[in-house]
């Protein structure tokens, strides 16, 4: 594995057969001062992954798990707008390996072909005397295989593509355009993050469910504020989230399965 991977100069590759979390590794490497920034934690397989609210992060050989080490040196109030950066790489990434495909964005850091989640992001922040010590940005995407039963509907890349793409291929697909989004980032800001996302999410007018502690509230998509906020239309008046599950009307499960990323 990794043997003929070549990445921009920019990363540093850690390279692992089996770990328990990436994103954990990444981690630990991040609280050593020497772990550069671009350092990429990439496993072959992940026995205790996870996703977005310590969700299980279905972990099997043959997709792609690697966390990228961060030191953005901004406020941590801009930690959040990371989030979107990374499903902007990672969508491009996907297009690159599946050129006749279209992937969408599903707010706000979901990866979707056909309706159907095929990866997704986890951000990790570590604050130090009120600054930002450190992010790991960690990335799943299913290139051939996926959970089945979990309350989003999953898939994989070779399951709707028929592509069996590597993950060392899908890793240098994501690491090239995540560099220049990152970048793009640290050197103009949200605004052009923002108005990628935009550009390949789920349409304006789609029909959501939010899942918050208190339960569902449901509307058409109305777009993001300029913090990434979800805009919600309900009835007429746009409702401003900052955090929540959203799925499509109709699709919502019970089940405690999740797919990889969610």
């Amino acid at each position: 594995m990794a043997a003929n991977l070549v990445l921009p100069s920019w990363y540093t590759l850690s390279v692992h057969d089996c770990l328990p979390s990436t994103n954990d590794e990444a981690k630990r490497l991040a609280a050593n001062e020497m772990a550069p920034e671009g350092m990429v934690v990439w496993a072959k397989e992940q026995t205790a992954g996870r996703g977005r609210q310590s969700r299980i992060w279905i972990s099997k050989p043959g997709n792609l798990f690697c966390s990228v080490i961060l030191r953005p040196d901004c406020v941590p109030a801009r930690v959040s707008e990371i989030s979107f950066v990374v499903p902007v790489a990672a969508r491009e990434a996907l297009a690159d390996l599946a050129t006749s495909h279209e992937f969408l964005i599903k707010w706000p850091n979901d990866l979707l072909i056909d309706g159907r989640k095929i990866g997704g992001i986890l951000i990790e922040s570590t604050l130090r005397e009120g600054g930002v010590e450190s992010v790991v940005a960690g990335v799943g995407l299913n290139l051939v295989s996926y959970p089945e039963g979990t309350e989003f509907p999953a898939t994989s890349l070779q399951a709707v593509a028929g592509i069996a793409a590597t993950t060392d291929a899908a890793l240098a697909a994501f690491c090239a355009r995540f560099q220049h989004w990152y970048h793009l980032w640290r050197i103009e800001g949200f605004q052009p993050i923002r108005e990628a996302w935009l550009e390949n999410c789920h349409p304006v007018g789609t029909d959501l469910m939010v899942r918050q502690a208190g339960g569902f509230v449901t509307g058409a998509f109305h777009g993001l504020d300029d913090g990434g906020a979800l805009l919600l239309d309900r009835a007429g008046k746009i409702e401003r989230f900052e955090s929540g599950d959203i799925s499509f009307t109709g699709l919502i499960r019970n089940t405690d399965q999740y797919a990889a990323g969610d």
